[in-house]
């Protein structure tokens, strides 16, 4: 497998809300991640994939909540975050898509 797949198997896709575009004013991006992906990964990854300098990464992890689909009880998959931080003058547009 090529590396370039390999980034795209840790970064599944950019997450587009509220809280991300709040975050996106202050030079930082958010992706979700493979719950596995470790930080040096999704720099690596983020740095190949887009052409740009990472300054830091940080991750959070949302446990899945459990919820009800015609009466069975589920649950949601766990879902990794990565808040990538980007050097000055870089940035990453994920409104037009990847």
């Amino acid at each position: 497998m090529s590396a370039k797949a390999e980034h795209y198997d840790v970064i599944r896709k950019p997450i587009i809300t509220e809280k991300a575009t709040m975050a996106s004013e202050n030079g930082a991006v958010v992706f979700e991640v493979a719950i596995d992906a470790n930080k040096p990964m999704i720099k690596e990854a983020v740095e190949n994939l887009f052409g740009v300098k990472v300054k830091a990464v940080n991750t959070s992890i949302t446990k899945g909540k459990a919820k009800r689909f015609k009466g069975m009880l589920g649950k949601r998959k766990d879902v990794k975050k990565a808040y990538v931080t980007l050097e000055e003058g870089n940035t990453i547009d994920v409104s037009t898509g990847l």
